[in-house]
């Protein structure tokens, strides 16, 4: 990957974590209502999984030049997916430590959880069968 589209995918990581966080502890009152749930899923628990689920293929296109083999590319995707549950679970602490508006909710984390844990594999996946076609 060139080095514009790396800068750019840096960019983008960033601009990303900053609209999760603006989603996270945004005041949001004029909002329209919407329904409860999705094929009886709550939509709460929905956008949380669309919102973590770009996390690690966000970070693998801005860092990528740490995966160069099989080890590496686990070591980069479990780091990952740490530094991916360490801003869901200080996400939720916050709304429910520092925000009178939001509250924290175990079950957000959770699908922030299997949203960091699908993606990840996904990039590891896909990562490994690149080295392995090499």
């Amino acid at each position: 990957m060139s080095r514009g589209n790396k800068i750019a995918f840096q960019i983008l990581f960033w601009l990303y974590v900053a609209g999760v966080l603006f989603l996270c502890f945004g005041r949001f009152d004029n909002t329209p209502s919407i329904p409860t749930s999705f094929l009886g899923i709550p939509t709460d628990k929905i956008a949380h999984f669309t919102m973590f689920f770009p996390f690690p293929i966000l970070a693998f296109f801005a860092f990528d030049r740490f995966t160069e083999t099989v080890k590496s590319t686990l070591l980069f995707v479990g780091i990952t997916f740490i530094v991916g549950l360490l801003l869901a679970f200080a996400t939720e602490w916050g709304q429910a430590h520092l925000t009178k508006y939001r509250s924290g909710d175990p079950l957000d984390l959770t699908a922030d959880t299997i949203a960091l844990l699908l993606s990840s594999v996904v990039v590891a996946v896909v990562d490994i069968a690149k080295q392995r076609r090499r």
